[in-house]
C-alpha cells in the first residue's frame, strides 16, 4: 500500500484497531499506525497533513458503519 490508497488503508486500520474511534488519534499517532500496518510500503516522508486526513476520515467512515 502507498499513501494515496486511502481506502485500503482505511479498512486495513479499521480491520487491526476495531474499538478505536479515528477522531480521537493525533495525526502523528495515525501516521504510525499506518507505517506499522502489513503491506504498507512508501516513503515515510512523503506524508503530510491532506493525506493523513483523508486516510482518517475514510478510516472513520469504516468505523463508523461498523458502530
Amino acid at each position: 500500500m502507498k499513501w494515496i490508497d486511502v481506502d485500503k488503508i482505511a479498512m486495513a486500520l479499521a480491520e487491526k484497531f476495531p474499538d478505536v474511534d479515528p477522531l480521537t488519534v493525533r495525526f502523528t499517532d495515525l501516521r504510525d499506525r499506518i507505517l506499522a500496518l502489513d503491506g504498507f510500503d512508501d516513503d515515510p516522508k512523503t506524508s503530510n497533513e491532506p493525506k493523513l486526513e483523508a486516510i482518517q476520515m475514510a478510516w472513520y467512515e469504516e468505523w463508523k458503519d461498523a458502530h
